[in-house]
């Protein structure tokens, strides 16, 4: 992993750092956490009338908790390894005293009267949590806008859509406010928006980070059994740092999992598959798998491309049964009331699949859940213990691309099929950037998704610091 080790000179923008470099700055009081989230929230000012990615924050609260930080440190104590390092957190989790929106109007004065877990686990690793980010209204779009928040632009093109449903934190972290923006996925809503914005995102195994909100709980198949909570970050290993203090066990999560960061050794060998499932994969995404593999080879992994994988396309309408079929009348009662036309093409465009789910198929899709996720186990155990896939068959979508009628809508979806299936499986998913390319509104970032074994987060980051090291889009924005 890269080292953190501060140089001899002190940078002048602070906000460019890393979580790395800022933590072991703050520790070693060379600077301040005060002086870190100063200069957060200054680029915050700077930065967010353009993107409109950060949507609440309180400046006099986060240099409050910043004070609290070097006092710690001032006294000999520890402040934790995320010590001082400016973080955001997304709208739909609870921050006491904020109010859990989840980018709707009926929820903008649901006050949360406690911390979810994984504010807390950020707060007891030092964080600074600097402002609270976008998403689209319910979390149901790889867009994110909404009638509460408005919408929020890309910070490297604006023309581009900067992801859904964790756009904000993926564009606040390329754009420098903050050096970790929290997200949570359960369809892609981590790794769509690094993605799209040029960053890294990690969303981890099912139980690997506690999540639940008192103030409005997650739902019991969809919500809990497969949306997970996880970091995006400018470096891999922010990622790293970030997953650590994360994946703290908390009782109030049945689902969490006290599982050790790093697993015993594996061989390095990979697989590429380009085209899983028959996914129609364009040429420049295929153009940046085909040179993370020469990066990985370049670093001394094997890497085989393959043409079939364990199943893809039956966990994803599965997963969509999950996602949305979990109480769609319900959904579908509150996107009416709330009136978000996005909302509501998402619920609507998934009816056939979702609209009908009872008690016999929600026993069909746990089976074949469990079967699925069989084989993909033993895939990456028996046979390759990496897997390399594209995110998406195509570079960025354009702008509300899912609002440009029937064809647009399902071109949309037919696109994000790997980012909806891993989640049904319950496997980890690394995101990391790898470059820029030419698309059809301008230059596009594009990337690599990573694959491993549950609780296995640890091969996908080493394999990322490795495609990291070989060049990755110029960031902060």
């Amino acid at each position: 992993m890269p080292s953190a080790a501060p140089s001899d000179s002190l940078p002048t923008e602070l906000w460019r750092l890393g979580a790395a470099q800022t933590a072991a700055l703050v520790a070693s009081r060379r600077i301040s956490a005060t002086e870190a989230t100063q200069a957060a929230l200054d680029r915050l000012e700077a930065a967010n009338p353009a993107i409109n990615a950060v949507v609440d924050h309180r400046p006099e609260e986060a240099l409050r908790r910043a004070a609290e930080v070097d006092a710690a440190l001032a006294r000999g104590e520890p402040a934790g390894p995320l010590a001082g390092v400016p973080v955001t957190l997304k709208v739909n989790v609870d921050q006491a005293g904020f109010a859990t929106t989840n980018g709707v109007r009926l929820q903008q004065d649901l006050i949360a009267g406690h911390n979810s877990p994984v504010a807390d686990t950020l707060l007891a690793a030092g964080a600074v949590i600097v402002g609270r980010t976008n998403t689209p209204a319910f979390s149901y779009r790889w867009f994110t806008g909404n009638q509460l928040h408005g919408t929020t632009r890309n910070p490297r093109n604006a023309a581009l859509t900067p992801g859904g449903s964790s756009g904000g934190a993926a564009a606040a972290v390329a754009a420098g406010i903050g050096a970790i923006g929290h997200g949570t996925d359960i369809a892609g809503s981590i790794r769509y928006p690094a993605y799209a914005c040029g960053v890294h995102g990690l969303r981890p195994t099912v139980g690997r980070v506690p999540a639940w909100n008192a103030s409005s709980p997650e739902r019991s198949i969809g919500g809990q059994i497969t949306a997970v909570s996880g970091p995006i970050a400018r470096q891999v290993q922010d990622l790293r740092l970030a997953l650590a203090a994360m994946a703290r066990w908390d009782a109030r999560d049945p689902w969490a999992v006290p599982a050790p960061l790093i697993g015993p050794a594996v061989p390095r060998i990979a697989a590429l598959c380009v085209r899983p499932d028959g996914l129609a994969t364009t040429a420049p995404v295929e153009a940046a798998l085909r040179d993370v593999a020469d990066r990985l080879r370049d670093a001394g992994w094997v890497v085989d491309e393959v043409d079939a994988l364990p199943p893809l396309q039956a966990a994803c309408a599965d997963q969509v049964r999950l996602w949305m079929g979990d109480g769609y009348a319900t959904q579908l009662r509150n996107a009416e009331r709330e009136g978000d036309p996005a909302a509501l093409a998402a619920l609507h465009g998934q009816a056939d699949l979702a609209g009908r789910m009872d008690g016999d198929m929600l026993s069909a899709v746990l089976v074949r859940r469990a079967t699925l996720a069989r084989q993909w186990q033993r895939y990456l155990q028996e046979h390759y213990p990496l897997v390399l896939l594209p995110v998406s068959a195509e570079l960025p979508f354009p702008a509300d691309l899912d609002l440009q009628g029937p064809d647009a809508y399902a071109r949309v979806w037919a696109a994000q099929m790997t980012q909806i299936a891993l989640p049904f499986v319950g496997l980890p998913g690394l995101v990391v950037s790898t470059g820029m390319a030419e698309g059809e509104c301008g230059p596009a970032p594009v990337g690599v998704q990573l694959v491993a074994g549950r609780f296995r987060e640890d091969v996908c980051l080493e394999a990322g610091e490795a495609i990291e090291a070989r060049g990755v889009p110029p960031a902060p924005v």
